[in-house]
């Protein structure tokens, strides 16, 4: 017992010293590169410099929503497989990023964001996306007690009539709302409001504190809800309790980053094979892990074709689709070669 406790302090050290690592890189890699002690002489000066304004005006919130939305949509994944007992089960399988990415056409198609302000934006995308959750949640439940299976088909659904009304509103509009509606799908940490930033980092942060009180739910449910049931869990509050935390994560990040996939995916199964299905170590090291690829895959989309950027999206789409596809031929493998 102490050993297991010693390997998982080791693997949160770890990931600690590689969030500080990454943080220190974003901070650092630009078309103004920035020495380790620079960052910190250049912070002190105060405001006179360029350097100061290009480190607090544009690198650190990035980090800070990198660290906040990779986060919360790793801790959204986990949850959700956790809830499913479904590892192939992500943020935007229910519908979520649909949901948002239909506010946000929505509110640009029809002009509301020059009429109203820029900030309706992430209010359209947090709006659409819980419209979703609702829709899926209510289809879902009868009598009281949430159909797990039946979820998950519903916000499938829900998603592909959602992505289809979306592109109904792109056919119909004008190509400057058409630019705009794609640049915000494909996601981006280029969020100038710094209270949007502070919000979801506070959100995020307090949605990881209120998941390990439903620790031993999760690992009660990895044997079934029935089992869960017999060792007293109270299974349909849990699971709704669990649903709507992890709903609210992905809303959230939606809303203020755009659709940034694979995350909630990818860094899940990646924990599970480090660290073990144990939610207590689970949880936090999916946090720390999703944080540290995001704010790394920013470094990647602003640094690749420099001084352009690419969307966020593409870069955690391909370095986790390429992921994924190893992890599955590499236990394909093992499993091919344990039946022999």
């Amino acid at each position: 017992m102490q050993q297991k406790y010693l390997r998982w302090a080791f693997y949160l050290a770890g990931l600690l010293i590689l969030l500080v690592a990454s943080v220190v890189l974003s901070l650092s890699v630009g078309e103004m590169n920035l020495g380790f002690m620079d960052i910190f002489s250049i912070l002190g000066k105060g405001h006179e410099s360029m350097e100061y304004t290009i480190l607090s005006q544009i690198r650190i919130p990035r980090v800070l929503l990198g660290v906040a939305v990779g986060g919360s949509l790793s801790l959204s994944g986990i949850l959700l497989q956790g809830i499913y007992r479904n590892p192939l089960v992500e943020p935007y399988t229910l519908g979520i990023s649909g949901g948002a990415s239909l506010g946000v056409a929505f509110v640009i198609v029809f002009g509301l964001h020059q009429l109203v302000g820029s900030f309706v934006l992430p209010l359209a995308g947090f709006a659409g996306s819980f419209l979703i959750i609702f829709l899926v949640y209510t289809i879902s439940t009868r009598s009281g007690r949430v159909n797990i299976q039946s979820m998950l088909l519903t916000g499938v659904m829900i998603s592909f009539i959602a992505s289809s009304s979306m592109m109904l509103l792109m056919a119909t509009t004008s190509s400057e709302n058409l630019h705009g509606i794609i640049f915000w799908i494909m996601g981006s940490l280029d969020e100038p409001d710094m209270s949007l930033i502070y919000i979801t980092l506070i959100i995020s942060v307090g949605a990881l504190i209120v998941s390990y009180l439903f620790v031993q739910p999760l690992n009660a449910l990895r044997l079934g809800e029935e089992k869960a049931k017999h060792l007293g869990i109270n299974t349909d509050l849990s699971i709704k309790l669990l649903f709507l935390l992890a709903s609210l994560l992905a809303g959230v990040s939606v809303a203020v980053a755009g659709v940034i996939g694979f995350v909630g995916l990818i860094i899940p199964h990646l924990m599970r094979l480090l660290v073990g299905s144990d939610y207590r170590i689970l949880l936090i090291s999916s946090f720390l892990s999703g944080s540290i690829f995001l704010v790394l895959s920013d470094v990647i989309a602003r640094t690749i074709i420099s001084p352009n950027e690419l969307p966020i999206g593409v870069i955690t789409g391909i370095v986790g689709g390429i992921a994924f596809l190893l992890m599955i031929s590499r236990s394909s493998y093992r499993s091919l070669n344990k039946s022999r």
